[in-house]
């Protein structure tokens, strides 16, 4: 049994992440790693996902991981998108940082290793959405682009919804220079809610993410942040900046049963 971190979001969702723990991968990928874009062995990917989609009970062609870009675009998992041969998928995930999907039995999932996994499930329509929110990510305010995505696609109201903010970078541990501080700045955040100063200024992603959630509409109750630094707990959740980048992945997921 795989030791994975479940998310109590719905009786009717699978919703996760996982850990280090508990595949083949070496050094610096061990043991869990199944993010292919990474640097890791293919044949020591190609076990741990088999394992994963084993653990979650759906066919490897339904585990889908974007090869994402720190961008805002989205991919609707849809009925046709899940005909299109492997090849195909891989295109038309290149470069996404969100998927949605009404499709079941389908893993939607994102990578990160420091930087902000989100997952929301929208209730009503029983509809996902799973959000790869790095820094820049953030700042293009990719959460809400999402949830607009999954408003103009599936009818979704945020008020509807549940959203869970993952294991990543904690603000004790988020030191950026200057230039990203005035990003955040420019981008029109409140600085005074999600940044201090200490040596060097330090960011919270996961408040700066809440913040986005609740300005869309998502009620601040239906918002779970795990509240886990993977810079911290590196040893047991991968983290770039303590493994560099030629390291693992974690996976951030959610199935709709």
């Amino acid at each position: 049994m795989l030791p994975l971190l479940h998310y109590n979001i719905s009786n009717h969702t699978t919703a996760f992440t996982t850990t280090r723990e508990g595949g083949v991968s070496i050094g610096n990928y061990s043991a869990f790693n199944v993010n292919p874009y990474c640097g890791d062995k293919p044949e020591h990917v190609a076990i741990n996902r088999q394992q994963l989609c084993n653990e979650l009970h759906i066919k490897a062609s339904h585990l889908i991981i974007p090869h994402q870009n720190h961008g805002s675009h989205h991919v609707n998992v849809d009925a046709n998108f899940l005909r299109m041969p492997a090849e195909k998928q891989n295109v038309l995930t290149n470069g996404a940082d969100a998927l949605i999907t009404t499709q079941l039995n389908t893993a939607i999932c994102i990578s990160t290793a420091d930087c902000v996994p989100i997952l929301i499930y929208d209730r009503t329509h029983h509809a996902a959405a799973a959000i790869h929110a790095g820094w820049r990510g953030t700042v293009k305010r990719i959460a809400q682009h999402t949830l607009k995505a999954m408003h103009n696609t599936f009818g979704t109201q945020p008020t509807d919804c549940q959203a869970v903010i993952g294991p990543s970078i904690s603000i004790d541990n988020f030191e950026v220079g200057d230039e990203v501080y005035e990003a955040f700045n420019k981008a029109r955040f409140d600085m005074k809610l999600i940044a201090r100063r200490q040596d060097k200024w330090h960011i919270d992603l996961w408040q700066c993410n809440s913040i986005q959630l609740q300005e869309q509409g998502i009620p601040s109750d239906n918002i779970h942040i795990a509240g886990i630094c993977t810079f911290q707990n590196y040893k047991q959740y991968f983290s770039a900046r303590r493994l560099g980048t030629s390291s693992g992945r974690l996976l951030t997921g959610i199935i709709l049963r």
